[in-house]
């Protein structure tokens, strides 16, 4: 107390800032619920989870390589500000790309989530306790997974938990962006946090990259449509939809 009555004006300034960027940084996360699941949809989730197809993106032509390369490198410039080291942000972005083509979500939906939820930020914690690049509660491992909640931490297993959770959620709320975000964040019928992720979505989104960004993405002005490129592989959810005990 008393080196804080001895700064001096300056120096207090100066301290509240370095106070204000710190919490400026804190994870975005809410607190999600955790909800009693059915067995066919806990079941479908795991399933999901525990899928082992190739972690590489498969290109039917030279033409949607190239455009993807020229995304990757696009996409890296652009995070090359909050990830300095180029393997690091390279490898997160081609991560980020698969899981969000594997849940059938757009890639740059996925990266304006990982914005406002940790800021890019591997080992995030929230206050409310989620974890990783996409804030996902542990009690979705011991739901879904291993029960292992140390595998929030590395790269892939977040996104993959991040990405199959916010599909549950769209097909739960029959493809409202706007709803589905909300569940994701715990803050459902709330604007802020939604409205936050369409904002963040929007500076990722790069028109060239057509494997990418199939065409303007539907989206109403309150109700936005799942921005989804494509159908996705396989969508274990959309049968089940009423399976789950509403909140």
């Amino acid at each position: 107390m008393r080196a804080a009555r001895g700064m001096t004006g300056a120096a207090r300034r100066c301290a509240g800032g370095l106070l204000l960027a710190v919490a400026a940084m804190a994870a975005h996360a809410g607190a999600q619920k955790e909800e009693d699941l059915a067995d066919s949809v806990r079941g479908a989730l795991a399933a999901a989870i525990a899928d082992d197809r190739p972690t590489r993106p498969v290109f039917a032509s030279g033409g949607e390589r190239l455009a993807y390369l020229k995304w990757l490198g696009e996409m890296s410039a652009r995070l090359a500000s909050r990830i300095p080291e180029p393997q690091v942000r390279v490898e997160l972005i081609e991560v980020a790309y698969y899981e969000a083509k594997r849940a059938g979500l757009e890639p740059a939906l996925v990266l304006g989530l990982v914005q406002v939820e940790s800021n890019f930020r591997k080992y995030a914690i929230s206050s409310a306790g989620a974890r990783g690049l996409m804030q996902v509660m542990p009690f979705w491992v011991r739901a879904i997974g291993d029960s292992d909640p140390r595998k929030l931490f590395h790269l892939q297993s977040n996104l993959r938990y991040g990405c199959t959770i916010l599909r549950y959620y769209l097909d739960r709320e029959q493809g409202d962006l706007y709803l589905a975000l909300g569940r994701y964040n715990g803050s459902r019928g709330r604007p802020e946090y939604p409205n936050a992720v369409l904002a963040a979505w929007k500076r990722w989104q790069y028109s060239e990259a057509t494997v990418t960004v199939a065409g303007e993405p539907e989206v109403a002005p309150s109700r936005p449509r799942a921005p989804v490129s494509e159908p996705p592989a396989r969508n274990p959810f959309s049968s089940q939809r009423v399976a789950a005990n509403p909140s």
